[in-house]
């Protein structure tokens, strides 16, 4: 049986977001349901935030609890939709659930955005001057939200992250911040850049990517200020002890040709400094490099493996 095509599950989810529960019952046992635009009450940005949520097929047919995974998409105007329209996350999921690769899970995709006019990336983090808090959000407001409205396992051994871009990087940075938040993080193209490349960044693109988080306007060194240290995945290494490190499993999977491949390289070299696995000489980290650049045909091919990956993590 086929599912939907993105313009009818984005009709679809338009008329079941009153209404969850009864989408739920129509859907064959074999597929799991999408909703699109689900709201959740938070003071930290200025407007309400939205989200997606995927139901694992059955979720209405049993009173049984899940692990939860939340999928990050990435920046430059991507929405809480993307991951299922463009990158077909439901059917990847369905997949590998039916063919008992993995459990049956939760997925929770947040809208990513400043406001609905994203003329600034969020990098999933509190703006520099306190007025927008998407971090505070997430932590505060989105995951307590999710445990209470949807039957999730909440456990931080059940709960895992994945993120492409700019959602790569709060994979990252939010279980390098939060150590008992997840107990694995996959990182597709993670957008990491290292310091040399900020400091050499014009100054249009340091506005638009960076501005609201760590300050608009910064030229050469003031661009690595405190906050930006506070945010940064390289100097969380870096101050970090194994306890830390290893409370969280990372997986890193960036293409040959993208534009974060140096960020995501000098990532795996401090991981691997970090622990004791010879496996990888030092940490336990899994790095992957394939063919391909920063487009959502290598997300879409590496979603499968991000998802085993995660799901491990989780039943070992």
């Amino acid at each position: 049986m086929t599912r939907p095509t993105a313009f009818a599950m984005t009709f679809v989810a338009a008329t079941i977001c009153a209404a969850p529960i009864a989408m739920a019952q129509q859907a064959p046992a074999s597929t799991g349901t999408v909703t699109f635009d689900a709201e959740l009450e938070s003071d930290a940005l200025t407007w309400t935030p939205l989200y997606s949520v995927y139901l694992p097929p059955a979720y209405e047919e049993n009173d049984r609890a899940y692990p939860v995974i939340y999928l990050m998409p990435g920046g430059a105007g991507q929405t809480h939709r993307d991951w299922f329209l463009k990158g077909g996350a439901a059917e990847t999921f369905d997949r590998l659930i039916g063919s008992g690769e993995v459990p049956p899970f939760i997925a929770i995709v947040p809208d990513p955005r400043r406001t609905p006019q994203p003329q600034f990336n969020t990098y999933y983090l509190n703006d520099a001057d306190g007025e927008v808090r998407y971090e505070d959000m997430f932590v505060q407001d989105l995951i307590p939200h999710v445990e209470e409205t949807y039957r999730v396992l909440a456990e931080e051994e059940y709960r895992g992250i994945i993120g492409l871009s700019m959602g790569g990087f709060a994979a990252l940075a939010y279980s390098m911040k939060y150590p008992d938040m997840f107990t694995a993080a996959a990182a597709l193209s993670p957008a990491i850049r290292t310091d040399p490349q900020m400091l050499a960044m014009d100054q249009a693109g340091w506005d638009r990517r960076y501005g609201m988080i760590w300050g608009e306007g910064l030229e050469g060194e003031e661009r690595l200020n405190e906050k930006y240290r506070a945010d940064s995945v390289f100097a969380m290494i870096e101050d970090a002890d194994a306890e830390t490190l290893g409370a969280t499993e990372y997986f890193i999977d960036v293409g040959s040709d993208d534009v974060f491949f140096e960020g995501s390289v000098l990532l795996h070299n401090m991981l691997r400094s970090e622990g004791t696995s010879e496996r990888t000489f030092a940490s336990d980290h899994r790095f992957m490099v394939r063919e391909g650049g920063h487009v959502w045909s290598y997300w879409r091919e590496g979603l499968p493996e991000a998802v085993r990956f995660v799901m491990g993590v989780m039943q070992n």
